[in-house]
């Protein structure tokens, strides 16, 4: 009765494996402690607040480095596929730089330029609709809504009907990315194409308001899924790791391939199987997340704290970048870069933590190297003046 025509995923997709009670019991406070790491020391959220003033002055003294930007975000994109992963993981990153450089023409000029604002998002949009992959799409569109945000101060209205928008978008791309990820890839029909077909075929059939097709789409999409499927396998049918597991995760962030050739790789399928014990397709990519990583190398309290820790970890990063841009007061537009995969529940430590060290290296070795280029001093303006 259990499985009655369901494959193992998907039985495994449509039950939690423990009483709500014990997941519970960890998830609440290892997320709250979480939160407590994150703002213990965030001093207003200092790490997050653009410096407008100096964003305008920095655009006016470099009016072509905005464009070079995104000159550089875009070929980076078209040549990635060329260089193996250790080196794709580069270009990857500086394929961000298109969107740095349209938010510094959205902060720092005093009109918007339509013409690059298509450009930028609507690649994102074409890339997004061809791979049938919408993470980076909807991640960045709530990074853009917020650069607009500051700029314009939105009402709470306009607010709230943006949220709704932003919304009903999300459960429709949720409802209709399987289909499209099904769809031929290798046929002439673009991206746009297939979604326009899809989006037809499933209107006709109801689809769109087919509340068991939308309870699918929510049981998908529930890290609690993945994280109680852990908790019943560990210490149960595997031992805890005891931070071996947590060593390969650092391992795989700080060292390069050479150094490392057996080191951990982004969505990693063995270590997920291992210790979460759910078959996943091929094709298929899941993270056992922060949550689980912690549970599995340190257990209830332990991984409760290494979470609190965790979350200090990040406050202590905008810090930093708060204080460094004080004299580079572009380096708060690339938390965006930098954030993008630890801002992300669902995926795994391996992937967040490697993505935030080499996106600060990367960083800090541009703003150093041209250092004359990304300086804003302005002596007559001080610290408290600018903050306020």
């Amino acid at each position: 009765l259990a499985y009655n025509g369901m494959d193992q995923y998907q039985y495994f997709m449509y039950r939690m494996k423990i009483p709500e009670a014990d997941y519970f019991s960890y998830a609440i406070p290892a997320v709250l402690v979480f939160i407590i790491g994150l703002h213990i020391r965030s001093g207003n959220n200092r790490g997050e607040i653009i410096d407008q003033k100096k964003i305008k002055v920095f655009v006016s003294r470099n009016p072509l480095l905005p464009n070079w930007l995104i000159g550089i975000g875009f070929a980076s994109g078209a040549i990635s596929n060329f260089f193996p992963a250790e080196i794709k993981f580069v270009f990857y990153l500086l394929s961000s730089f298109k969107f740095i450089g349209l938010y510094l023409i959205i902060l720092g000029e005093k009109n918007i330029r339509p013409l690059i604002l298509v450009l930028v998002i609507g690649s994102i949009i074409v890339s997004s609709l061809q791979e049938a992959m919408f993470h980076d799409l909807l991640t960045w569109t709530i990074y853009t809504s917020a650069i607009f945000g500051i700029k314009y101060k939105f009402s709470f209205n306009f607010k709230l009907i943006g949220l709704s928008v932003f919304f009903v978008i999300v459960v429709i791309i949720q409802l209709m990315k399987s289909e499209l990820r099904s769809a031929d890839k290798n046929s002439d029909k673009s991206g746009v194409d297939r979604f326009g077909k899809v989006f037809k075929e499933k209107n006709e059939k109801g689809d769109f308001l087919n509340f068991e097709k939308l309870a699918e789409s929510v049981v998908r999409i529930n890290q609690g899924f993945i994280v109680s499927n852990i908790m019943n396998r560990v210490p149960e049918t595997i031992d805890f790791a005891n931070g071996e597991e947590l060593y390969l995760i650092l391992e795989s962030a700080f060292m390069p391939r050479f150094l490392a050739p057996n080191k951990l790789t982004a969505g990693n399928r063995d270590l997920f199987v291992k210790y979460s014990g759910v078959a996943i397709k091929e094709g298929t990519s899941m993270g056992l997340s922060s949550l689980g990583d912690a549970y599995i190398n340190f257990g209830i309290f332990g991984g409760s704290i290494f979470m609190f820790v965790l979350g200090f970890f990040y406050s202590e990063v905008l810090n930093y970048i708060h204080k460094q841009s004080y004299e580079f007061p572009i380096l708060i537009l690339f938390v965006c870069m930098l954030f993008f995969y630890p801002i992300r529940p669902d995926c795994e430590f391996q992937t967040i933590l490697g993505h935030l060290i080499k996106g600060l290296i990367l960083v800090f070795a541009i703003l150093n190297i041209w250092k004359s280029t990304f300086k804003v001093y302005m002596p007559s303006v001080g610290r408290r003046q600018l903050a306020s």
